[in-house]
């Protein structure tokens, strides 16, 4: 596959994964709480790494904050588990729990503690401390994250995970299903 055709399917890949993020976080949302949120940053972590997880992540959670009025936890909540499941995958070699791991570690506590300071002083809201919204966020990363995990996991022993991997331009790290997505790919060229 050609440079262009993999940086087109990756910004189509990313418009995708913006827009189903937008349409689903209101589905079992409350405040403080966006399981699908999380289920979105893991997938496109895995995907398509850390970089375009933190950016899908920052671009849904500004369209959330500008068209949904959700406070600025749509950001606090949402970058630092997406940036952190990407690299966790990625220095793992591969292992989807530790995608899961690296978003509910960057969400459930480097999030939530930095949502205490954003919400208290910038917001005003009176009554919190430091991690307020550490029960909250843990408890969405870990609904959010075994969607997420069973999700891929099922990708994967499908072969389709490496697929859509290879597609993207993305390392695959699911050895055995490179050669095979690699012979599809080759059959379909004759």
């Amino acid at each position: 596959m050609d440079k262009t055709r993999v940086k087109i399917f990756r910004m189509i890949m990313l418009a995708m994964m913006v827009a189903i993020g937008v349409v689903i976080s209101p589905i079992l949302r409350i405040e403080g709480m966006c399981p699908t949120a999380h289920l979105v940053n893991i997938v496109c972590s895995v995907l398509m790494g850390p970089w375009y997880s933190l950016l899908c992540a920052t671009l849904i959670g500004v369209i959330r904050m500008m068209f949904m009025g959700i406070p600025p936890l749509a950001l606090t909540g949402a970058v630092f588990g997406a940036f952190l499941s990407g690299v966790f995958y990625r220095l793992s070699g591969g292992k989807i729990i530790c995608a899961v791991i690296g978003e509910v570690f960057g969400t459930g506590i480097i999030g939530s503690i930095v949502s205490y300071p954003v919400m208290a002083f910038l917001m005003g809201r009176e009554g919190l401390n430091a991690f307020f919204y550490t029960p909250m966020f843990l408890g969405a990363t870990l609904m959010g994250g075994t969607v997420a995990y069973f999700f891929l996991k099922t990708l994967s022993k499908a072969g389709l995970l490496a697929k859509f991997q290879m597609s993207l331009g993305e390392k695959v790290y699911d050895r055995k299903h490179t050669k095979s997505s690699k012979n599809d790919g080759a059959s379909e060229a004759r």
